[in-house]
């Protein structure tokens, strides 16, 4: 006899059959270069904390001295009774650290995306105008639902290409009421860097509004700044989208850029109007973040070179690490099958470094994702190589 549920347990079915299947595990201590995972210590090479500031104790004071001033909740949205002082102290030092006019804070770098597209473009019900998206092929998950939710018309270009990016605003925006250009600034599954500049070029010629996600430049490029830093471009991109839990350490999204955008979208943007603000722990541990990474650009000398050392070593295996530029180092194996044994493997040896198939990467191109920080100290990095070159050896990945 079948039920109205069978269709979910035929596709979970077959996705363990596949193996697409995700099991999560579970972290039994906080984010560290070493973590206890599944109740093993095993050498983390899995989580965003490029700068290790996710445990660290300053980062920890900071979100405690809230919690006792503040509570644990703000109690409300932000445009009822849920902006505490906290709130404004963030998002003016947000907008100082990343040198644009305005910022505004909200509950995660996912939402942040969902957020900030909708109120600048979408679809008149009334007149029927509709306007356009010139989106990268490989833009993040977030990026893609928050288009899809503003009802323009999305255009995809071709990856990191400013030309084909000309081409399609040539060939399309003349059909739409107006344009705006959105791209990841790194790609996180590749860890290579968008052609902003030339993007940058391509959008002002056509004065098409432009748009750009941080999540995993912040902390990372421009000294720190970010993508929008790292290509001289301050204050020029009409809104930088960023994200408070990778580099920083802690939780929480960031809309920033020119004033009247800012503040277009804090009017419009429906998280902002229905759903409550950030904790105040969290909104004080992200100023306690910025703050230690301005003052300590060491952290982010120490993550290029522990990025660069790990990087070598597994090329120097005759590993394929694609197309990387940053921190973010894909071990390409192509077949799902092999990545999840490889994982499985390496956790075995104990080393937690997942394996990323479809549909988060395209079929075929499967591959464990190693996540460097600056947590981790010269051993670390060679004790990973080794089990990495181990695990390679036994899965006939390398003679």
């Amino acid at each position: 006899m079948t039920d109205k549920l069978d269709f979910m347990r035929e596709e979970l079915e077959a996705a363990k059959a596949e193996k697409r299947y995700i099991n999560i595990r579970t972290m039994d201590s906080p984010a560290d270069a070493w973590m206890v995972v599944d109740g093993e210590k095993v050498l983390n090479f899995c989580t965003n904390n490029y700068l290790g500031l996710a445990n660290h104790p300053k980062i920890k004071a900071a979100a405690k001295a809230a919690v006792d001033e503040w509570g644990v909740g703000p109690g409300a949205v932000r445009t009822i009774a849920g902006t505490q002082r906290l709130h404004i102290e963030c998002e003016e030092r947000l907008a100082a650290f990343k040198q644009v006019d305005a910022a505004l804070l909200v509950q995660s770098g996912f939402c942040a995306n969902q957020a900030a597209i909708a109120p600048l473009v979408g679809r008149n019900r009334e007149t029927g105008e509709q306007d356009v998206i010139f989106s990268d092929r490989l833009n993040h998950a977030s990026i893609i639902d928050g288009a899809r939710l503003s009802g323009a018309k999305i255009i995809v270009y071709e990856h990191c290409d400013a030309a084909d990016l000309e081409a399609q605003i040539k060939e399309h925006l003349s059909n739409y009421r107006r344009g705006l250009v959105i791209t990841d600034g790194v790609f996180s599954m590749d860890g290579d860097v968008a052609p902003l500049d030339e993007l940058y070029e391509v959008a002002a010629r056509y004065d098409v509004m432009t748009m750009v996600d941080d999540a995993h430049g912040e902390g990372v490029l421009g000294n720190g700044r970010g993508i929008v830093a790292h290509f001289g471009l301050e204050g020029k991109f009409d809104v930088e989208i960023g994200t408070l839990s990778k580099a920083f350490g802690v939780m929480g999204g960031v809309i920033a850029g020119k004033d009247v955008a800012v503040e277009y979208i804090r009017q419009k943007a429906r998280p902002n109007l229905f759903s409550s603000a950030l904790t105040p722990a969290d909104t004080a541990a992200c100023m306690a973040a910025v703050d230690y990474v301005e003052r300590h650009p060491e952290l982010v000398e120490k993550l290029w070179a522990n990025a660069e050392y790990f990087k070598a070593g597994i090329q120097e295996l005759g590993i394929d690490t694609g197309h990387t530029e940053t921190p973010i180092v894909p071990v390409m194996l192509g077949d799902v099958k092999l990545a999840k044994a490889f994982s499985a493997k390496l956790f075995e040896y104990g080393v937690f470094a997942m394996a990323l198939g479809f549909p988060t990467v395209p079929k075929g191109k499967a591959r464990i994702r190693v996540m460097n920080t600056a947590a981790h100290t010269q051993e670390d990095l060679d004790k990973g190589l080794e089990i990495f070159e181990k695990v390679a050896r036994e899965l006939d990945v390398i003679q």
